[in-house]
């Protein structure tokens, strides 16, 4: 049994022209022709075809796969065992290259694109992709989510320092503010919310009125947001909701 260029490069998955450029090398000459002249590949043609592309596969240059190919110190033991190994090595390379990528759209899931020094450098021991998954599972199919992502991506270590600066200012003020005994239903504090809402508009999305609100609710019920914020000063993360639905009432007034 014996099959034309044609057949054997559909077999392949590979041109004509590729088979007629190993022909013309001497890396696969067809054992047979017909009498026209026409390549015609036989069973032992097909194997060293299976060969020659496995080991391309694998990167080698086709002057190597002929030599490794005509050894005539290797049988066809040696190629299955020199293979093996090969394939080993390679799986085990493929899998480290996984687990960089996987590495990679951890440190992605905030588009946060700094490197682990800027990130300390930045935020110091906190780390701003503590809650990528949740945020990611809550909000990942909304627009206002890719949005927050766009946005990330783009920003610089300069920008991120400016926005942490935003915060400790804003932070100090909302301190003092407790500290005098604003009540979180006075102007100041309701003006305080709604910079608080303003900040978020700037860096990430458009944060509404209504998404205010339910962020709000967040920082008080969960305990890692109440944490981050009473870390400021004790009991703001109720004092801030507070504002914020007062500041929404009064703008919907």
């Amino acid at each position: 049994m014996s099959y034309s260029v044609g057949q054997v490069a559909a077999f392949a998955k590979i041109t004509v022209r590729t088979l007629h450029h190993y022909d013309e090398i001497g890396l696969l000459v067809p054992s047979e022709r017909s009498h026209a002249g026409h390549r015609r590949y036989g069973d032992a043609d097909l194997d060293r075809l299976q060969q020659i592309l496995f080991y391309r596969e694998l990167g080698f240059p086709l002057d190597e796969v002929a030599a490794l190919l005509d050894d005539p110190g290797a049988d066809p033991r040696e190629h299955l065992r020199r293979q093996h190994e090969l394939l080993t090595a390679r799986i085990a390379e493929l899998q480290k290259m996984a687990e960089a990528v996987e590495h990679a759209m951890e440190a992605r899931k905030l588009g946060i694109n700094l490197t682990p020094e800027e990130k300390f450098e930045v935020f110091g021991d906190k780390d701003p992709e503590a809650y990528a998954e949740e945020a990611e599972a809550r909000w990942g199919g909304t627009e206002t989510y890719a949005e927050s992502q766009r946005r990330a991506a783009r920003y610089t270590k300069a920008d991120w320092k400016r926005m942490q600066d935003e915060v400790a200012d804003w932070a100090a003020r909302y301190d003092a503010l407790m500290a005098e005994g604003e009540p979180a239903s006075g102007e100041r504090a309701m003006d305080m919310a709604e910079e608080h809402r303003q900040h978020i508009t700037k860096w990430f999305y458009e944060c509404t009125l209504e998404i205010h609100q339910g962020l709000g609710e967040m920082y008080v019920s969960d305990e890692r947001f109440r944490e981050f914020y009473d870390s400021m000063r004790p009991g703001l993360a109720v004092h801030l909701r507070d504002a914020i639905v007062a500041n929404v009432t009064r703008r919907q007034a």
